[in-house]
């Protein structure tokens, strides 16, 4: 997704919310998201490297959808503190708050090559006539 035109690309750290804990050790980021939106729904996508599909949490709770990745533990060995990494390992997690426009029951997700798409769709626009009365 992010060309490097020679530039230094760092990874963003996340803070943990109060109250919570890590479930893993190790270095928690904020993945870089694209969000386009079409006609009908937004499209987030994310790069998550080192992240399988059933690494991945994606969860809904108060209109604040929340991205959780696992990397794989044979990422996480490779990168112990022994020899050189041009690159840090670690968990990923992000959140996004959501308005009324997105149809909650149909988000989609999917996860390809360490790249989590979500689809967003949009609602259709509710508009009721009211009848004014006479009197």
């Amino acid at each position: 997704m992010a060309e490097n035109k020679g530039q230094e690309i760092q990874k963003q750290e996340t803070q943990l919310q109060q109250g919570t804990e890590p479930t893993r050790e190790g270095r928690l980021f904020m993945p870089p998201t694209d969000i386009r939106e079409t006609n009908d729904s937004i499209v987030l996508t994310a790069d998550m490297p080192g992240v399988k599909p059933d690494g991945v949490d994606v969860t809904l709770e108060k209109d604040v959808l929340t991205v959780c990745g696992a990397v794989a533990d044979e990422h996480l060995g490779n990168h112990n503190g022994d020899g050189y990494a041009e690159y840090e390992v670690g968990n990923y997690q992000r959140s996004f708050a959501l308005s009324d426009e997105i149809d909650r029951d149909k988000i989609d997700a999917r996860m390809d090559n360490g790249v989590l798409t979500l689809t967003l769709p949009k609602t259709t626009p509710s508009q009721k006539r009211i009848e004014v009365k006479a009197g």
